[in-house]
């Protein structure tokens, strides 16, 4: 595990404290696992591996080292995971060790980020009698990291380049969209590779030449980029010298690196590299080491697939599944494909996240039932808000809002049933009340005192000071005039019986007091009518609200998801720039002119994607705005003012 400087630490609550212990439990491997396996020929997910990526929550830098047998491969991921071992060395791998091994660690300078170092299965080993899957591991590679190293012996020469064939046979084990695509369509697929794919760091161990090119010293990356130079010709042989070097060039972005290592230690001393102290390593070896570890670590971005959605390590998990079983059902991986089926089971996850998010906020308002529509209102106003943004941090590629709307149909749903069960509080509450302020006006009723003459003055008397009293109770909740109309109704009759009794009062004064017993409860009706109309309003204005929120938190996502999309293609379109004025510097002019075309599809795909959601979706996000709070007003919240 690596320590974060002092000055790049941040201040955090005694609850994120708690969080971010609990994700560094989660991210502490202390030894690598499988997480690919490769027996008999078939490739299998290791279910332990995934279980432990799904534990990560957090942003994922993924860096696959790849490369033939018995180079050095392990090495360097040991030194990347700040350890002296851990990945198997040399010949201490037995034949059955075999697939990808993965080991986690906390990101030594990024704060809040997983280095995921993937170790792949050294390619080309006739020894292990099965080489069948060869290029789907190296292909898994390339899917699967933000960074690819490939680990090479002696030099960059043609024969390197020419062991790196895998690379040729990526447009036949990759596919960007789902469709069956046309050869032209195949072509144009082709130069775009390199805005999904991974940056490309080479690395030559036990370099023993001189940096030197036509008598000039140059850079282990203008080395790297003189080995990836094209030959001019037509003919069979120039054009078996171009392949992997062209494809290279298409499909990684530059700048692409390169670091040579001299060998780490005297030949008696390879053997046991594991246990050698950096004091037996060769100084320079180290030097180069360092430096390769700090490329890594300052320059490996985030993964992301393609929309530029960024993984994190349950993402990780399920791109690997989702890749392997297309491998086994002898499918071809698609891109839009796995973007598909990983939006869905990230979005399913979000939808859960959110309405527990909501569920958790409501549960304090819940334990003060009853309470009034005022409270109720913003509490739901205030952590639908909290659920929205919980889903659109997690959420990616709703483009339907399948997702988003089946969120607000949970969140709708479980509000209905808190109003429901918050006018059930307050009934309870109120007819309590009531009962518990009548009961000494009940004991008069039956001991006969409203019984006698002037009888019905009495009870009127004592009646309108407990209804009095009854409202000046606070926290009766949403039912409160509502239960006294229901109230007063019931006893009615008793009101009514008691009047007719009173041998005080004439005939007439009975009548008159008819008519006033009439107008208190229809005056009382029109108070619960009027009740339930503020409460109403205030429930649309709250909802209103809501709902222009949700609105502005959808333009944001959306605005976010375009940029990521422009940025990826930026990427591409620089990357692009930069292989058309290196051709145009070679003299390859007919290549520079196709690079043209590239670059100008590129560039006018990123309008037309920006064009599109200015276009299209943020109008159509405008009219959804309009009727989304009358259709939601009408479905549910007039649902719950029915218990009213």
């Amino acid at each position: 595990m690596y320590l974060v400087p002092e000055e790049s630490r941040f201040s955090f609550s005694k609850q994120e404290e708690l969080e971010r212990a609990s994700m560094s439990e989660a991210r502490l491997m202390p030894s690598p696992i499988c997480l690919v396996e490769n027996v008999n020929g078939s490739l299998s997910v290791c279910k332990d591996a995934i279980e432990f990526l799904s534990r990560i929550s957090e942003p994922v830098v993924v860096v696959s080292v790849v490369g033939l047998y018995r180079t050095g491969k392990s090495y360097l991921m040991n030194r990347l995971a700040g350890q002296q071992s851990g990945f198997a060395l040399g010949n201490t791998i037995e034949s059955k060790t075999k697939g990808i091994w993965m080991w986690c660690v906390s990101h030594p300078y990024k704060e809040g980020h997983t280095l995921v170092l993937l170790d792949t299965e050294g390619l080309g080993d006739v020894a292990k009698g099965d080489s069948e899957n060869d290029g789907w591991i190296f292909c898994l590679a390339v899917l699967l990291s933000s960074t690819l190293v490939y680990n090479s012996h002696g030099t960059i020469d043609n024969t390197a380049v020419e062991k790196l064939h895998y690379v040729t046979e990526l447009t036949e084990q990759i596919k960007i969209r789902s469709t069956n695509a046309a050869d032209e369509e195949e072509e144009e697929e082709d130069c775009k590779f390199v805005q999904f794919f991974p940056s490309f760091t080479w690395v030559v161990r036990d370099f023993t030449l001189e940096l030197v090119i036509k008598g000039k010293r140059v850079t282990e990356d203008e080395y790297l980029e003189f080995a990836l130079q094209l030959k001019k010709g037509v003919s069979k042989k120039v054009s078996d010298y171009n392949l992997p070097r062209q494809c290279i060039r298409n499909y990684f972005p530059s700048p692409r690196k390169c670091f040579v290592f001299p060998s780490p230690a005297s030949p008696e001393n390879m053997t046991r590299l594991e246990s050698l102290q950096e004091r037996d390593l060769v100084p320079d070896f180290l030097e180069v080491t360092r430096r390769f570890c700090d490329h890594i670590f300052h320059n490996s971005v985030v993964k992301t697939v393609k929309g530029g959605h960024r993984v994190t390590g349950k993402l990780l998990g399920h791109l690997v599944e989702i890749y392997v079983d297309t491998i086994k059902s002898g499918e071809v991986p698609c891109l839009d494909n796995a973007v598909v089926a990983l939006a869905n089971l990230q979005n399913q996850t979000a939808v859960q996240e959110a309405l527990k998010a909501y569920q958790i906020g409501m549960e304090e308002v819940k334990n003060k039932f009853p309470v009034g529509v005022d409270d109720i209102s913003s509490e739901h106003q205030k952590f639908s808000s909290l659920a929205t943004a919980e889903f659109m941090k997690r959420s990616f590629k709703d483009e339907k809002r399948e997702f988003l709307n089946k969120l607000m149909e949970d969140i709708d749903m479980y509000y209905v049933g808190l109003l429901q069960e918050n006018v059930m509080a307050s009934e309870r509450k109120c007819r309590d009340l009531l009962k518990n302020l009548f009961s000494d006006m009940n004991k008069r009723l039956q001991d006969g005192e409203y019984s006698q003459s002037g009888g019905y003055e009495l009870y009127k008397r004592d009646r309108d000071a407990i209804v009095e009293q009854y409202r000046r109770e606070p926290n009766k909740g949403v039912s409160a005039e509502a239960v006294l109309s229901e109230f007063l109704n019931e006893r009615g009759p008793e009101a009514n019986s008691i009047l007719h009794m009173d041998t005080k009062l004439t005939e007439n004064d009975r009548k008159i007091q008819e008519e006033k017993e009439k107008n208190a409860l229809m005056k009382q009706k029109l108070k619960e009518e009027e009740e339930k109309r503020i409460e109403s309003e205030r429930m649309m204005k709250a909802e209103k609200e809501r709902q222009e929120d949700q609105m502005k938190q959808m333009q944001e996502k959306f605005n976010k998801e375009l940029e990521q999309q422009q940025q990826e293609m930026d990427r591409a379109i620089e990357s692009k720039l930069n292989e058309r004025e290196e051709m145009i510097k070679k003299g390859f002019s007919e290549k520079a002119g196709l690079l043209n075309e590239e670059i100008v599809t590129l560039k006018k795909e990123k309008e037309s994607s920006g064009g599109f959601m200015k276009e299209y979706v943020m109008p159509v996000l405008g009219a959804v705005a309009e009727i989304l709070p009358t259709v939601l007003n009408y479905k549910v919240l007039m649902k719950g003012l029915k218990k009213l």
